[in-house]
């Protein structure tokens, strides 16, 4: 019961400082970008992120890593398995997911109101693409003679 109350009240809280406050959201952590970082985002064109992932993996990377964050999962997850169909038994996925905690402001519209911030957690995932070793011609002629 005492939960309830205390929800209740922040609910107030929120909705009376609404008309005060200016929403703004900050950027999301991120690690640090290298070239074989990949961030996914829905506000990105998804075929130019197919392109420049398949760019990376036919080129002299051996393994990419996407991020994606909240409503972008979906898309990263859709990429990821596209990367495995398009280069068939030569790619593998390993997939880890996570939580981020993302703040948020509220600037004050008013000067005798405070500056306030939110604390939220938002999932991610991280996948990881890396190509495997290719069956070389020496191999498997040496498979097939045995």
């Amino acid at each position: 019961m005492a939960d309830q109350q205390l929800t209740d009240s922040r609910k107030v809280k929120h909705s009376q400082n609404r008309d005060q406050h200016t929403f703004k959201k900050r950027i999301p952590p991120r690690f640090p970008k290298r070239e074989n970082d990949i961030y996914i985002s829905n506000k990105s064109n998804f075929k130019s992120q197919f392109e420049k992932c398949e760019k990376l993996l036919d080129g002299n990377n051996n393994e990419i890593l996407l991020h994606g964050l909240g409503a972008a999962i979906d898309r990263t997850i859709n990429l990821a398995l596209r990367l495995k169909e398009k280069f068939m038994d030569t790619c593998e996925i390993d997939v880890n997911t996570s939580t981020v905690s993302l703040q948020d402001d509220f600037e004050p519209t008013d000067d005798h109101v405070d500056y306030e911030t939110q604390i939220r957690q938002n999932s991610a995932i991280h996948i990881r693409i890396y190509r495997t070793n290719l069956p070389t011609e020496s191999t498997s002629s040496t498979t097939q003679q045995q």
